[in-house]
């Protein structure tokens, strides 16, 4: 599997693709219908009014997906994009892939774009990754950010202050614009990437060709300096005018609720590169798949952080109620007293945008939010086992703190049994099985 399309063929042969038969308008009814199947089913648009394209969503909505696409399970996840992060392979650069099969004028409003929510500015491109390098080529960035369509050749986009601001910074001092190609429809591997923790330097590409086994080609785009994969779906081609902006939002993101608006850099796209039936892959905002790719690749780096402290870590979680990225619990095997705070402060430092942390012993499951409400309700003191950081950095995106300065709050809340007492006395009572049940319990299906 090398591309989106050979993705979706294998979900679909595993039932974990479904397809929508009738028309639906890119404005609300598919973002609707996205948010019904969030978290269960990749969905397949096959009539969008007012357009040719498909339409297709909710590709990494799960984590079983997103293992399925790395070829991993739950347990090597964290070693598998840990040593793509580490020791990248160069993706190999082609000429030709089936993303120039046609080359064209830019016409953006073309594009079935979704409007997600009511209050939104207009539509949002979601699911594209940029690519971007730096004026001599020898530092290259690829990430995510949120696109908004302004006209057929312009685009607001968001930027933060990461890799690729750093990129817009050093254009600027130059006095020169920023090229960037904006591809969207590829493999999710490439998303993955793009959406991890990569030092300044190291090209997103090369990490996702690692996760891809060395399969991820590149082609040089037709009118800019940067490169995008082989056999994306589109490719935008377009210049960061770092002297111009607008008004960027309302738009909701990760927590579900509408971003301030701020003052953001112009996009002006000059080209199209494009299959020539190609389709179009969407991403709900706010909603499992861009929770689980914002979070995931974060977990990675808490998980290396924390074992760097105590190495007995088991497993991290950025949690989806936590919108997968303000919240994270760790599961690990305590020896002394004092562990989970040291834990808890790597987790700090590991990611300045978590604003609540939990630490828990390695029997409590931490993808299971019910158990680890039992270990707060059973193993936590509030005078001994909690952490208060107040007026420190934290996620711009929390609508509790003062997001213009991304100044606020960070508790921790170390759930560890305590080892003063007897370890007994924190087990749950257990009910001894018989192999009778056994038997009665398999014919009932019930175990």
């Amino acid at each position: 599997m090398s591309d989106l399309r050979s993705f979706l063929s294998n979900l679909e042969a595993s039932g974990d693709l479904i397809r929508i038969k009738e028309e639906v308008s890119p404005k609300y009814e598919i973002p609707t219908i996205l948010k019904e199947f969030d978290g269960r089913k990749a969905v397949f648009f096959e009539k969008v009014e007012g357009h040719s394209t498909q339409i297709v969503g909710g590709v990494c909505g799960t984590r079983d997906r997103i293992y399925r696409a790395l070829d991993c399970t739950r347990e090597s996840f964290y070693q598998r994009l840990g040593d793509a992060l580490s020791h990248p392979k160069v993706a190999k650069r082609v000429n030709e892939g089936l993303v120039k099969e046609i080359i064209e004028k830019p016409k953006l409003t073309s594009l079935p774009v979704l409007t997600h929510y009511e209050h939104d500015a207009g539509p949002y491109i979601t699911s594209a990754i940029l690519s971007a390098r730096s004026s001599d080529g020898s530092f290259e960035n690829v990430s995510v950010h949120r696109l908004l369509v302004l006209d057929d050749n312009h685009l607001c986009i968001r930027i933060v202050p990461r890799h690729l601001y750093r990129l817009c910074q050093l254009a600027k001092e130059g006095g020169k614009t920023l090229d960037v190609s904006i591809s969207i429809g590829f493999h999710p591997a490439v998303l993955v990437a793009a959406s991890s923790p990569a030092s300044f330097g190291t090209s997103e590409f090369d990490v996702a060709n690692t996760l891809m086994n060395n399969q991820l080609n590149l082609v040089k785009c037709e009118h800019i300096e940067a490169y995008a994969p082989a056999d994306a779906e589109v490719v935008l081609e377009g210049k960061i005018l770092l002297d111009k902006e607008v008004l960027e939002g309302p738009f909701p993101d990760l927590t579900s609720t509408y971003d301030i608006q701020r003052k953001q850099p112009i996009i002006e796209v000059i080209g199209v590169m494009r299959r020539r039936e190609y389709l179009y892959q969407a991403l709900l905002p706010g909603e499992s798949e861009h929770r689980l790719l914002m979070g995931m690749p974060q977990e990675v780096r808490i998980w290396d952080y924390a074992r760097n402290v105590v190495p007995t870590v088991k497993a991290v979680n950025m949690t989806l109620g936590g919108c997968g990225w303000l919240h994270c619990v760790v599961g690990f095997d305590k020896f002394r007293e004092g562990d989970g705070k040291n834990i808890l402060m790597s987790v700090f430092a590991a990611n300045p945008s978590i604003k609540h942390a939990i630490v828990v012993d390695s029997d409590i499951d931490v993808y299971d939010m019910e158990q680890v409400e039992w270990a707060i309700a059973t193993r936590f003191r509030g005078d001994q086992g909690l952490l208060v950081v107040p007026n420190v950095r934290v996620s711009s995106l929390d609508p509790a703190s003062n997001q213009e300065l991304e100044l606020g709050c960070k508790v921790g809340v170390d759930a560890t049994k305590t080892l003063l007492k007897p370890k007994e006395k924190f087990e749950k009572a257990k009910i001894p099985m018989s192999l009778n049940v056994t038997k009665i319990l398999k014919k009932y299906k019930l175990s």
